[in-house]
């Protein structure tokens, strides 16, 4: 006797193709299997950065000293405000993409359109933000010195409040000590960019010239304050100065712990991918919108799917500005 299966057997089995794990779509699952696992990633790369920040507690560098320059505004720093200002960017741009989603359920092919055109505009102001901030901060802005030790000393004026002083305020232009290293220059495997402005000799001489000046060491005091040593201190301590540091890479930082720069340019970069790569999906989705391929399909689900991605993108700087900039 053959066994039949009926209509009502199908529909009723989860396998069968007729129920949704939690009424979602095969493609919003999808969505969601990479979020969770993408958030897993950022999870292990900002636990690995509290590890190292905690373990180098009293030499990490203040966040309020490196990241407060602003656009149009040099020599007027201003502590987290660029930051802030594209963290509010981000969210601002979360909100045009829910309205987005809320008028594709609505069938709304205009205010879609608008929308998801508000929402790439502030997507490229963020990356464009990020770019900017990572040219500022390669670049440097007051340069140090580097130690034999792996230490940095920056440079302040007691008679200033203990103003932070750039090496281009006091020190000497010298001959240079040695030339460029190259690949095709004897140097085996080996080359490096542009020599330093100044040399340590110059940065030394220009420092015994001014008697205001104080060395600044990256050890944090009690009152998380950066210690500023004496003039004896000072003069003992340039020393041991073998190189001169003017801005940020993964070999060298001005503002202290070169694992700091290192976790900026990784955690940074790698979200920063993520929002352009959220920005092309967005304008890829925005096309078929004006076009009316959704519109046709009478569903813009896709336009809920990169909304997914988008909110997730979204979150996840929030918890990066959190324990990166505010912590």
């Amino acid at each position: 006797m053959e066994a039949t299966v009926t209509h009502a057997d199908t529909e009723g089995t989860v396998w069968g193709g007729g129920n949704k794990p939690l009424n979602a779509t095969y493609g919003k699952m999808m969505i969601w299997f990479f979020i969770v696992s993408d958030a897993l990633t950022f999870s292990g790369f900002l636990v690995a950065y509290g590890f190292s920040r905690f373990k180098f507690m009293d030499t990490w560098p203040i966040a309020d000293e490196v990241f407060t320059h602003v656009p149009f505004m040099h020599g007027n720093p201003q502590p987290m405000i660029y930051v802030a200002f594209m963290t509010f960017v981000l969210i601002i741009s979360s909100v045009t993409m829910v309205l987005a989603v809320d008028a594709g359920h609505k069938l709304k092919q205009n205010r879609v359109a608008w929308y998801m055109f508000a929402t790439i505009i502030g997507g490229l102001v963020f990356v464009g933000s990020q770019a900017w901030e990572w040219g500022t901060f390669i670049k440097g802005e007051y340069g140090a010195i580097e130690t034999k030790g792996g230490s940095i000393l920056q440079f302040v004026n007691v008679s200033e409040a203990n103003k932070q002083v750039a090496l281009g305020d006091f020190a000497l232009h010298t001959e240079t000590e040695r030339v460029q290293d190259k690949a095709n220059e004897g140097i085996w495997f080996e080359s490096e960019g542009a020599l330093p402005t100044y040399t340590v000799s110059g940065v030394v001489e220009g420092f015994k010239e001014h008697e205001n000046l104080r060395v600044r060491t990256q050890l944090l005091d009690e009152h998380g304050h950066k210690t500023i040593l004496s003039r004896e201190e000072s003069l003992k301590k340039l020393e041991n100065a073998t190189y001169v540091v003017e801005g940020a890479n993964l070999h060298r930082n001005e503002y202290g712990s070169k694992l700091f720069a290192d976790f900026f340019f990784f955690i940074t970069g790698f979200h920063g991918f993520h929002v352009f790569s959220g920005v092309v999906l967005n304008i890829i989705i925005f096309t078929n919108v004006i076009v009316g391929t959704y519109e046709k399909r009478k569903s813009y689900e896709m336009v809920e799917k990169v909304g997914l991605y988008w909110h997730f993108v979204d979150l996840v700087w929030v918890f990066v500005f959190t324990f990166f900039y505010l912590v």
